[in-house]
């Protein structure tokens, strides 16, 4: 199992067409195999900043939601909103080792 967390800094002028792309890829994102939680959050003290929680099965699998359409329009769409380029960091996952346990 695997998590990315995508740090996203968005014009603040953006910050609402940002949420709205990025909640559509996030049900999207949630229907696919091997997806475990694909959360979008904001960082409390400063609304222009945002991170994607994206939690799957294998290195595979969440290389293989980059590929998807919803992916791809939300890339193109949100590119322009951003502040500065995106970074995603991977971890691996500790606990809960079982992905029933998600």
């Amino acid at each position: 199992m695997i998590v990315t967390c995508v740090y996203v800094h968005v014009k603040p002028d953006d910050i609402t067409r940002f949420i709205d792309a990025t909640a559509a890829n996030h049900l999207e994102s949630l229907k696919e195999p091997g997806n475990l939680r694909f959360d979008l959050i904001q960082q409390a003290d400063d609304p222009t900043q945002f991170m994607i929680y994206e939690a799957y099965e294998s290195e595979t699998i969440a290389a293989d939601h980059r590929t998807t359409a919803h992916y791809l329009k939300w890339r193109d769409i949100v590119q322009d909103y951003m502040a500065q380029p995106r970074h995603g960091v991977k971890y691996k996952i500790i606990e809960p080792n079982d992905s029933s346990k998600w």
